[in-house]
């Protein structure tokens, strides 16, 4: 076959050029659409999100059994790589999944950022409405993350799953009060508690599967071992849960209000309380093991860090505490100036924890000694992350700032 060297007259031309530019067009459109369940631009920035690894922070205490204890590396001289500021400061322990870090603030946003520049990838507000001044209900709650979302409930009682490739809420679940703790997974059930005194079980796709009633707010983060999942709060008592059959099997009278997630390792529970003291209990036969009070009956509201021999937590006596995890007995004490309300992190042979003195501190697990100090200037409330060869902690004052060391 031959073909004639005439050119086209000018329509043709034109029509040619028309379905040339509309051919590029569609190519390019496609192709961005096949990014799109992959991609989202914040100034050129790609989120491509991996799953949770052994090296990941990806819930409040790090894993089921809510111990605190980071399965990476941390610089013997943790430096300060970046910070972002947030208007009303923040309280949550953060989550470092990958290149991510899932950063929930006051102001009600729930940050994905970077994590090697801090970079704002994406921001979800715990409300439609994009108008800054309207309120909107922070986030106190440490974000759960899974492969495909990021769990968090807000000071108004919503649960928000949030995906987390397009920062785009998926579905929300409303208890009847603030949700203060914690998402834990059992199954393919997702575990919550709120301050309308039920523990809930939800599945992934946000509805309801049961739920269970105490006699008081709710605070802790529920901790999972084997098919049992532990609750304390404002009503004295420690619960164990049968989540197979969603009933109580042990019940625990405690004497004090609790606002700590319990730590488990083997048939021990570990948490402080109000009244002054940090009990170990045994979860299966019921029995408090032993209680440990430092020199002042002063609140313990930060969760403990439980090793293969310490229980560490830091009270209102302005101490951080290493008891021996079999005899209760104190090893050490590290005093600070101010109240710790910090859930500390160990990492190492190290534990790092905030004060509301302003400071950050690193100690020796072996004998309390203080090998690292950073200067906030506010008081460092939140619990520490440690996840991915780095550290995150934020500060709890107006402007605020997050900061992330390596």
């Amino acid at each position: 076959m031959r073909f004639s060297k005439r050119q086209p007259t000018k329509g043709i031309k034109d029509m040619i050029s028309s379905a040339s530019r509309l051919l590029t067009r569609t190519i390019y459109l496609t192709a961005i659409s096949c990014l799109l369940p992959t991609m989202i631009l914040a100034d050129g920035a790609a989120v491509s999100p991996t799953g949770p690894t052994e090296s990941s922070w990806a819930s409040f205490r790090n894993g089921a059994a809510q111990r605190g204890i980071a399965n990476t590396k941390l610089s013997d001289d943790p430096q300060m790589k970046w910070e972002l500021e947030s208007k009303d400061g923040w309280v949550a322990t953060c989550a470092i999944v990958g290149n991510h870090v899932y950063a929930p603030a006051l102001q009600g946003y729930l940050y994905c950022l970077d994590r090697e520049t801090g970079k704002e990838l994406w921001k979800y507000r715990s409300i439609e409405s994009t108008d800054e001044k309207q309120f909107a209900p922070g986030f106190k709650a440490a974000p759960f993350v899974t492969d495909g979302f990021v769990y968090v409930g807000d000071e108004d009682g919503i649960l928000h799953a949030v995906d987390r490739t397009t920062g785009k809420g998926e579905w929300k679940f409303a208890t009847g009060a603030e949700i203060a703790g914690g998402v834990a997974m059992y199954q393919d059930q997702l575990l919550l508690a709120s301050h309308d005194a039920y523990l809930y079980s939800l599945g992934q796709d946000g509805k309801e599967k049961w739920k269970f009633e105490t006699q008081d707010r709710i605070n802790c983060s529920p901790g999972i071992a084997d098919h049992f999942t532990f609750v304390s709060g404002c009503d004295e008592h420690l619960r164990v849960i049968d989540l197979d059959s969603h009933k109580e099997t042990r019940d625990i009278e405690m004497e004090s209000f609790l606002i700590a997630s319990p730590a488990i390792a083997d048939d021990m529970l570990y948490v402080g309380t109000h009244a002054g003291d940090v009990a170990g209990v045994n979860w299966k036969s019921g029995e408090i093991k032993w209680r440990y009070k430092g020199d002042r009956d002063l609140p313990y509201h930060a969760s403990a860090c439980v090793t293969d021999d310490l229980v560490l937590v830091g009270g209102h006596d302005k101490n951080m505490h290493a008891i021996d995890r079999v005899t209760g007995q104190g090893r050490w004490t590290f005093p600070t100036k101010a109240r710790i309300d910090s859930s500390a992190a160990v990492v190492d042979e190290r534990i790092f924890f905030g004060s509301g003195d302003g400071n950050i501190y690193g100690l020796s697990l072996a004998d309390g000694k203080q090998v690292w100090k950073f200067n906030a200037g506010n008081p460092v409330n939140a619990g520490i992350s440690i996840g991915e060869g780095c550290m995150v902690v934020g500060e709890d004052s107006s402007n605020g700032r997050l900061r992330c060391f390596r």
